[in-house]
């Protein structure tokens, strides 16, 4: 069962990005679905958002991806044939910009970042 939550996450974070990227512009902000968290109902996921940009900038591609939830779930829905249409979720997931600073902290340090 365990792998097939796997699979469902990562075919729902596949077919969002196809369709984020053809249905909704964010220039100049990069963004892109890092991971998808699935319950294992089926009915709810979560869908963590990197978007590269300021907190400002990252709080209205949230609130555009929220506006375009129901697209979204169609959108899904036409292309993945599953029991139950999750209900999104979306997050920002920090991951990205966490590391960079790290980064960047490091290389402020004069430390090698291929060690």
């Amino acid at each position: 069962m365990k792998h097939r939550l796997e699979r469902v996450c990562e075919v729902l974070k596949r077919e969002l990005g196809v369709i984020i990227l053809r249905d909704l512009d964010f220039t100049p902000i990069l963004v892109t679905i890092s991971a998808v968290d699935i319950t294992p109902d089926l009915k709810q996921a979560h869908v963590f958002v990197s978007a590269l940009g300021t907190p400002g900038q990252q709080q209205a591609v949230l609130e555009k991806l929220e506006r375009s939830r129901a697209h979204l779930q169609n959108e899904v829905a036409k292309r993945v044939t599953l029991k139950y249409m999750p209900h999104l979720h979306f997050k920002i997931d920090e991951a990205i910009e966490r590391g960079s600073r790290v980064l960047n902290i490091m290389n402020e340090l004069g430390l090698d970042e291929n060690v």
